[in-house]
């Protein structure tokens, strides 16, 4: 039987952080976040995106790529900050989320840039701070300490939420 380098480690006593690894690294106006590589399945410029009724203000709509239909969420708006143009640094990053019951499914973000991939170690990531009753954080992974910057790392699975996922599926329907 052959034990993991993360089993391994912990064996060890070395502590093993969940957190740590390769991140994309994006912004939305002045705030830099990171999304865990293993999500993203595409980077592309922003395309013609088809509005679908009857979804939620930050559901922009759906792109065809490659002969499959992909929703887009704006997560300036599902974050609840002003919507902006879109420049030619505007992308859509497609990432593949858990849905209910362990299914999977893809969907796009647009974001205003992409900067860089980083490689964070555990001691990198703090956790993230209490902000107190009514601010929900369960979509935040931690806070990356790079280069006298703070980055917010996101749980993408979270952020984009079974909520945001059912409507979708359900107008696309």
């Amino acid at each position: 039987m052959t034990a993991t380098i993360s089993e391994n480690k912990a064996a060890a006593g070395q502590v093993v952080d969940h957190r740590s690894g390769k991140y994309l690294a994006f912004h939305l106006g002045n705030e830099e976040f990171g999304i865990q590589v293993m999500k993203v399945r595409e980077i592309m410029g922003v395309q013609d995106i088809t509005a679908v009724p009857h979804t939620p203000h930050h559901t922009k709509g759906v792109i065809n790529l490659r002969g499959k239909v992909i929703p887009v969420i704006d997560l300036r708006l599902k974050f609840g900050l002003e919507e902006v143009p879109y420049t030619q640094r505007t992308c859509i990053i497609v990432v593949q989320v858990k849905g209910e019951q362990g299914s999977t499914m893809m969907m796009g973000i647009v974001v205003d840039g992409v900067s860089e991939v980083l490689n964070l170690t555990g001691g990198d990531v703090e956790d993230t701070p209490d902000f107190g009753n009514g601010v929900e954080t369960r979509g935040l992974l931690g806070m990356a300490k790079i280069k006298g910057k703070v980055k917010i790392l996101l749980d993408i699975d979270h952020v984009l939420t079974s909520h945001d996922l059912t409507s979708l599926q359900a107008a696309l329907q």
